[in-house]
């Protein structure tokens, strides 16, 4: 396997971007630390982040946007590092993130919670999500994260409608 400096510099660019600014090479844990950096992306995002008109039709078009950046992304990585969902590619937290915090405000409790519920259904993997990784290229590293950030999104607007959070 090539070292990171051997790659050609527009691969090194992809690869900065799929490994989520390199904590991808993080040798344990890395993609929790790549959801803390979700988070750090979507604090300036917060204000676009809620249930009204145009602002969550804004955020949501951001976060399709960021959807299909990372199963492109996802797909080159996996070609450049000529293996299947390489541990090193973490944009895919960063974007399950993303959909568990939709139309969710950001405030620290929602904002724990829907972290914790995304990291458990992300290594978990109830069904059907870990049937999800046997797609193809970038889909097969994306789609399932975004079905576990789906699960922690649901069960996050659960707890506020029951105003179990704020």
């Amino acid at each position: 396997m090539k070292q990171f400096s051997e790659y050609p510099p527009s691969r090194r660019a992809l690869l900065v971007l799929s490994s989520g600014l390199l904590i991808g090479y993080i040798p344990v844990a890395s993609g929790t630390f790549a959801t803390l950096l979700a988070i750090a992306l979507l604090y300036p995002l917060q204000s676009l982040n809620v249930a009204r008109f145009p602002s969550g039709l804004i955020f949501a078009a951001l976060v399709v946007g960021a959807i299909a950046a990372a199963i492109a992304l996802s797909h080159l990585a996996e070609r450049t590092y000529g293996e299947k969902d390489s541990h090193k590619i973490v944009v895919d937290e960063i974007v399950g993130l993303f959909v568990a915090m939709t139309f969710v405000p950001f405030h620290w409790p929602q904002v724990v919670a829907a972290f914790f519920l995304f990291r458990l259904f992300d290594v978990v993997k109830p069904p059907p999500i870990r049937r999800l990784q046997s797609l193809p290229g970038g889909w097969g590293v994306v789609a399932d994260d975004i079905l576990a950030g789906l699960y922690a999104c649901l069960i996050v607007h659960a707890l506020m409608a029951l105003k179990i959070l704020g």
